[in-house]
């Protein structure tokens, strides 16, 4: 048999608390939950044990360093007397697996029922400043004829016969290193501990039954395309009364026409001619609050921005807004009759700046036809 020390990685003078790291770190990677259908991981992993329950107990270990093997102390059940991997962990880890979560020893209660999604669609306004919405969804609740036992009115669920209401069944294997106990979950009752020998007609021993139900959700100011909102306990209950999941509400957002969204800010793109953007005005336009007058100084250039504080979005679960930016586009007239065309001309001329030709009517082009 290997050396123990060597098996966990430490030195001989490692103290409890290196050796008690070490295995911590060497369960995880070979714990065959994370290696499924990987036997070496699987031998591995049950050295590390056999080497840690050793090294982990001051008088084991000084009989081993002692003797300098397994030799001359009793290795028959390195777990000790109705233990196994399972109770390696309670002891070591705290009551759970070494990859986190609760492990299931015996008879846990009904388990939790599933986690459900639905989409809610609301308005960029919205969005911005909350609403209360209500969202349908197709949902398991208690059945209220049986109280969600499943059991028929005036009957009981039975502790399970085969597990005798521990939810699992076990099993001993000999190995190498001993007795090795493992737990899988009572076929007969499902890992619940209990059998319904008279249903429910109701809900057919579930303890549940399908159904709409609608919720209202309070969206709170700032949300974006996409966000999801969790209701805690909204969600499908479980069968014989295990607890509810979660519902999970995922919000679309309709588009604004006046306003793109980018982080907190909101922009707004506003056409300005080309005789405000020259001359200046003053000119109002939207923000999410309402109308606003805007001074637009003469001589604005295309793109020129404008930042309107705190009239944006609403920072999501905190204070203050960010700001909406006004994108100056100015437009050109795309036609101008003869009186706009003259006087645009005259500017031209004035500023000595070199124009296009005016642009020949029909009967000038047709006379140079002909002569």
């Amino acid at each position: 048999m290997s050396d123990f020390y060597e098996i966990l990685g430490v030195s001989r003078d490692a103290s409890a608390e290196e050796i008690k790291k070490a295995y911590r770190r060497a369960a995880r990677e070979s714990h065959p939950d994370a290696n499924p259908d990987d036997a070496a991981a699987e031998a591995r992993f049950k050295e590390l044990a056999a080497a840690y329950e050793v090294l982990s107990d001051p008088e084991k270990r000084s009989r081993y360093d002692r003797f300098g093997s397994a030799d001359g102390f009793d290795m028959g059940d390195p777990f000790g007397a109705g233990g196994g991997f399972g109770d390696l962990f309670d002891a070591f880890f705290g009551g759970s697996g070494p990859f986190g979560g609760t492990r299931q020893r015996g008879s846990q209660g009904p388990a939790r029922g599933p986690d459900l999604e639905v989409t809610s669609t609301i308005e960029f306004t919205e969005s911005l400043f909350g609403v209360e919405t209500d969202v349908t969804v197709r949902t398991a609740v208690a059945c209220e004829v049986c109280e969600a036992t499943g059991a028929a009115p005036g009957t009981h669920p039975q502790t399970c016969p085969q597990c005798n209401g521990a939810g699992e069944v076990r099993a001993v294997r000999n190995t190498v290193l001993g007795q090795i106990v493992s737990a899988s979950p009572c076929r007969s009752c499902e890992g619940s501990g209990q059998v319904i020998p008279d249903k429910c007609e109701q809900c057919n021993g579930e303890g549940r039954i399908v159904t709409d139900k609608t919720f209202t959700v309070e969206v709170p100011p700032g949300v974006d395309d996409g966000s999801t909102l969790r209701l805690t306990g909204r969600g499908a209950v479980g069968a014989r009364g295990g607890g509810a999941g979660d519902l999970y509400v995922r919000l679309r957002v309709n588009a604004d026409p006046r306003f793109e969204r980018q982080g907190d800010d909101l922009v707004h793109r506003l056409e300005v001619p080309i005789t405000q953007a020259a001359l200046g005005a003053e000119v109002t336009i939207e923000t999410p609050d309402g109308t606003e007058s805007l001074e637009i100084p003469g001589g604005t250039q295309p793109g020129r921005l404008f930042r309107i504080r705190n009239k944006g979005v609403p920072h999501l679960n905190g204070r203050g807004r960010g700001d909406l930016v006004v994108v100056a586009e100015v437009s050109v007239p795309r036609s101008l009759d003869e009186e706009s065309e003259r006087l645009l001309r005259e500017l031209a001329d004035t500023r000595g700046e070199e124009v296009a030709p005016p642009s020949k009517g029909l009967g000038e082009r047709i006379r140079e036809k002909l002569f």
